[in-house]
């Protein structure tokens, strides 16, 4: 007895991705089971029975569903359903800033949390939320997630004065006479991170189920959430808890986790990782509490542990080979250590340990320097696990996130030891101005080698880091292909542009690469889970890119169940 498909969509541009046959396409997809089972359209016709449901796509574009391999799953929640919004729609201006924060609710906790003021739009932030609400604890994260805002009641809970010393790795901004303006950045986030009270799950819950539909909305089926774990108070918000991690467990436990998603566990915050940290997280046994569970790794895995090895360029503390910024210094490690040297050494330790353990490393670096000695450290970790591929590293596919490149010798180290690439096109874009201004505009024109990776024959993937930027992919297909930044448009002959297909392929096939998954997810041909979406038009030519930010997600499948599907 023949058994027909579950659904079967016609009439449409099927884009496999096969890394095997990159420009493959038929024009029909069958579906049964959480599986694909056919391609093209004598096949559907064979398989579509009296119970199947039929798609005509009108020739619009079927794609992978979508991985995002760099998306801050929780704090993008909170950002967008749990705080209160403090992005430019809504708060153009600082002024526009207070009217909202003295206007908000508290908390059932009593604190006022807010988030996505941009400074790049606008301006110095020192000491604008100081005087905020007198007796309620006010604080304000900022879009990139890398400082924070807060009021003289948070401050003071925090017990942050003109006596708190510096932290490694981050700044406390501070006034002529040493207090404290209010202003976070980098390290220094925890120290007030850590004096909050913890995000309820009535609050924690909806947010998180709101975003995976609003995701799904969007095409997407997989992210990797790079950094859940005790260390969170010294990331973005602080929302990415153990408990976070646990609420993510027991969605995934109860079939409400429609998202695949791969975690990165975080030890060590933002300044100040060290190998005693890491070494307790590893013995914790947090990696092994989904197993332990029974969770299916293909809905919910624990795949590594994310490590800071430097900050960012605006906050000075990204450590590059040549002087940056108004400060005109180089920056260094945020890793712990009294010296260069030191903190090298150290992060060798950190790599070493993640990699005996099986897992993957996944290392911030968003300066030339700390991206050149991060790439060592996970070569000689390859090394020290005498893998018999050790050309090709330790098989843990350990990878760069974010990168700075002086020239392309490290890229093809990368390449010939199997050590990948997340980077962010969406960030350069919106905040690429002031990084011109920062970096100076040689440097910026290297900045993401797209091209030279591809070239080289890096994994590498494109992802959003939401909430830094929307989570929307197809505003980071454009930014690829364009290389724009918000005032000046891309130059035609930039060498590092790539096409939109080779955007999409870092946000499928290579996404799939990064999370060990390339077997069963990432491209549409026959025994692949059926994770796709259907667009509403044909995919278009990179000179017409700008039509995709027009193109409406008709359909999202994910494991064979629609988990989204317009109503237009």
């Amino acid at each position: 007895m023949q058994e027909f498909a579950d659904l079967v969509i016609v009439n449409a541009s099927v884009h496999t991705m096969d890394p095997g046959e990159p420009d493959r396409i038929s024009d029909a997809i069958a579906v049964k089971g959480g599986t694909i089972v056919g391609l093209g359209r004598e096949e559907a016709d064979h398989l579509a029975g009296p119970d199947t449901k039929v798609v005509d796509a009108a020739g619009g574009a079927v794609i992978p569903g979508i991985n995002d391999a760099h998306l801050h799953f929780v704090s993008a929640a909170m950002a967008a359903f749990g705080y209160v919004r403090l992005d430019p729609a809504v708060a153009p201006d600082w002024a526009s800033v207070v009217e909202v924060i003295n206007a908000a609710p508290a908390g059932e906790d009593g604190w006022i949390r807010a988030h996505g003021w941009d400074e790049v739009l606008l301006g110095t932030s020192s000491g604008n939320l100081l005087g905020c609400r007198p007796g309620t604890p006010v604080v304000a994260f900022d879009a990139t997630g890398h400082q924070l805002l807060a009021n003289h009641e948070a401050l003071n809970r925090a017990g942050i004065t003109a006596a708190t010393s510096d932290v490694d790795g981050g700044v406390v901004e501070r006034a002529a006479d040493g207090t404290p303006t209010g202003l976070l950045q980098d390290g220094a986030m925890e120290l007030l991170s850590r004096a909050m009270p913890p995000i309820p799950d009535s609050t924690l819950r909806p947010a998180v189920l709101q975003l995976q539909e609003q995701l799904h909305m969007l095409g997407i089926t997989s992210l990797t959430e790079p950094g859940l774990g005790p260390a969170s108070a010294g990331l973005m918000d602080g929302a990415g808890s153990t408990a976070a991690l646990g609420l993510l467990a027991d969605l995934a436990a109860a079939g409400e986790l429609t998202l695949r998603i791969n975690v990165l566990m975080l030890f060590a915050g933002t300044g100040g990782a060290n190998a005693a940290a890491i070494s307790e997280g590893l013995r914790s046994g947090l990696a092994h509490s989904c197993t332990d569970r029974g969770i299916d790794p293909r809905q919910l895995r624990i795949a590594g542990v994310k490590i800071f090895a430097d900050g960012i360029p605006r906050s000075g503390t990204a450590w590059m080979s040549e002087p940056y910024g108004v400060a005109c210094k180089h920056g260094s490690l945020v890793i712990q250590g009294a010296s260069d040297d030191e903190r090298v050494a150290e992060l060798h330790r950190i790599v070493e340990l993640i990699d005996h353990a099986g897992l993957q490393a996944g290392v911030h670096a968003t300066g030339d320097a700390a991206t050149s000695v991060a790439v060592q450290a996970l070569m000689a970790a390859g090394r020290q696990a005498g893998s018999k591929a050790a050309s090709k590293g330790s098989g843990n596919r350990h990878y760069i996130i974010h990168g700075a490149f002086s020239d392309t010798g490290t890229l093809a180290t990368m390449a010939a030891n199997g050590i990948g690439y997340s980077t962010n096109p969406l960030i350069r874009q919106e905040a690429g101005d002031m990084m011109r201004g920062v970096l100076g505009e040689e440097r910026f024109s290297r900045h993401q080698p797209l091209h030279s990776a591809l070239e080289a024959g890096v994994h590498f993937n494109l992802a959003s880091d939401a909430p830094v930027t929307s989570p929307d992919w197809r505003l980071t297909v454009v930014a690829a292909v364009r290389r724009a930044t918000r005032s000046t448009p891309g130059a035609p002959d930039d060498p590092e542009r790539i096409t939109g297909l080779q955007a999409l392929a870092a946000m499928t096939s290579q996404a799939a690469w990064q999370d060990h998954a390339e077997h069963f997810k990432g491209a549409l041909v026959p025994g692949m889970a059926a994770d796709l979406c259907l667009l509403a038009s044909p995919w278009p030519d990179d000179e017409e890119i700008e039509k995709l930010l027009e193109t409406d997600i008709r359909l999202t499948v994910s494991g064979g169940r629609v988990v989204h599907q317009s109503t237009t």
